[in-house]
């Protein structure tokens, strides 16, 4: 069964470019030209991924992926801006997109895009009786992979799939330092190289997260020039 994934732009010619290339390559598309219209169809669908213009009537773009991140939402979502500037990409990511995409955009790195995230979304890991050994407690914090679950203290913390699976490899470099180019190739795939900002942010809004304070972490800490490590707490 093709993979269904929902387009919400305001711009008709934008709907069609996107809704005609990602048909091409194998997907099933539908389409929204408002945020309104949008939560509707995801309401009443099962979409598997999420191509969503910044700047929208009704419910803007930011709003919308605020909105189904708040009720645990996991659709993952590519963000498309007319803007340039890097503060409504760190802003799109902070709200729970899992990548963005600037326009003018080439239709292929588009696509590529989807591919990449939803091959991603393809190889989290399943719940499973059986799976018992990739589970890590370090000080509060606990990941347990087969359940695909992160808890603090026992309460348990809701986290995007990317922030799962960026936790996830520092803690299996626990105690070592994990350049920003690695956490790109190993958490975001080769398809991503060079675009060390998104570690940044996913890296930021994770201590928000686990962290009792963001801005002196106890865990996740930041080794200047070279990337991060995850560290046993002090």
């Amino acid at each position: 069964m093709a993979e269904r994934v929902l387009v919400v732009d305001d711009e008709e010619a934008i709907r069609t470019l996107v809704e005609y290339n990602l048909r091409m390559a194998g997907y099933e598309v539908e389409t929204a030209e408002e945020g309104f219209m949008a939560l509707e169809l995801i309401a009443k669908g099962d979409y598997d991924l999420l191509v969503l213009d910044l700047m929208l009537p009704g419910v803007d773009g930011l709003e919308l992926c605020k909105r189904l991140r708040q009720t645990n939402s996991k659709i993952p979502i590519i963000m498309l801006t007319a803007r340039g500037e890097e503060i409504d990409r760190v802003l799109g990511l902070e709200m729970g997109a899992d990548d963005y995409v600037t326009k003018p955009f080439s239709p292929r790195e588009l696509v590529a895009r989807v591919r990449a995230v939803l091959r991603r979304k393809a190889d989290e890991p399943v719940t499973s009786n059986s799976v018992e050994a990739d589970s890590y407690t370090i000080g509060d914090v606990h990941l347990d992979a087969s359940r695909y679950e992160v808890t603090v203290r026992g309460e348990l913390i809701e986290l995007t799939p990317r922030e799962f699976e960026l936790l996830h490899y520092l803690l299996k470099n626990l105690d070592r330092v994990v350049s920003r180019d690695q956490l790109l190739d190993g958490v975001w795939g080769y398809e991503y190289a060079g675009d060390t900002r998104l570690v940044d942010v996913h890296i930021s809004h994770l201590r928000d997260k686990i962290e009792d304070d963001p801005k002196n972490p106890r865990y996740i800490k930041t080794v200047r020039g070279v990337g991060y490590k995850f560290v046993r707490g002090e």
